[in-house]
């Protein structure tokens, strides 16, 4: 009885690993794209000690060319299947180098005016040279005003004065393309509102004189010296 009990239990042994082998076979024939048994997932099937479960399929040189390759079989495929080299970096462009060049107005034109002065031209010859050092993408000239009179008039004048200097810089060779100009008025005092009191008058005018400016903002790269 021993005996046949034990013929018994191989025999369905048998039958089980039997059964568990045409199932490997069977999703190995379905998914002959791969060298390894994919489940309904996509997933690789894993064995009890968390390897690949291979198919008849299976070789090395195949396991190389297996999307999953690296992932089960690493040891087995050459390295430079599964660590290609580095990719090399892109060379980073110089950053850009932008210089800001505030000019009081008054150095410029004169009060509540917008003809440049001689010694306005002075100083815009010195933003010349600065961007003469530079390789210039663009000139942002950004006219300011102080408080004195309505927002309309004073908008208008510190538009006039932005365009006063464009006129320069282009006539000194800067393209004009080159030169962005705007106004802002009175709307970006530097001078604190408690500052300057009191109605229009040559010390008032003096207090506002930070308010009356032209903001000059060079950007471009630095020319680099062979």
């Amino acid at each position: 009885m021993k005996k046949t009990a034990k013929h018994n239990l191989m025999a369905a042994l048998a039958v089980t690993l039997g059964c568990c082998a045409s199932f490997a076979q069977a999703q190995a024939s379905e998914n002959f794209t791969s060298v390894y048994v994919i489940d309904q997932r996509g997933e690789v099937v894993l064995n009890n000690y968390g390897q690949c479960w291979r198919t008849g399929y299976w070789t090395p040189a195949a396991a190389a060319q297996d999307k999953n390759g690296c992932k089960c079989d690493k040891d087995l495929i050459p390295r430079e299947v599964c660590e290609p080299a580095a990719a090399q970096p892109v060379p980073q462009q110089p950053a850009a180098f932008g210089e800001k060049v505030t000019i009081a107005a008054d150095a410029l034109f004169d009060f509540n005016k917008s003809v440049l002065r001689p010694e306005g031209k002075a100083k815009l010859d010195e933003v010349v040279a600065k961007a003469g050092e530079l390789e210039l993408e663009v000139v942002i000239a950004v006219g300011h005003t102080d408080r004195i009179g309505g927002a309309a008039y004073n908008q208008r004048l510190s538009e006039k004065r932005a365009a006063s200097v464009k006129d320069y810089l282009v006539s000194k060779g800067i393209p004009a393309n080159r030169v962005y100009t705007e106004g802002k008025g009175k709307t970006q005092p530097k001078t604190k509102p408690n500052e300057c009191r009191g109605p229009k008058s040559k010390k008032v005018i003096a207090c506002l004189q930070p308010d009356r400016r032209v903001d000059i903002e060079l950007i471009g790269r630095r020319i680099t010296k062979k």
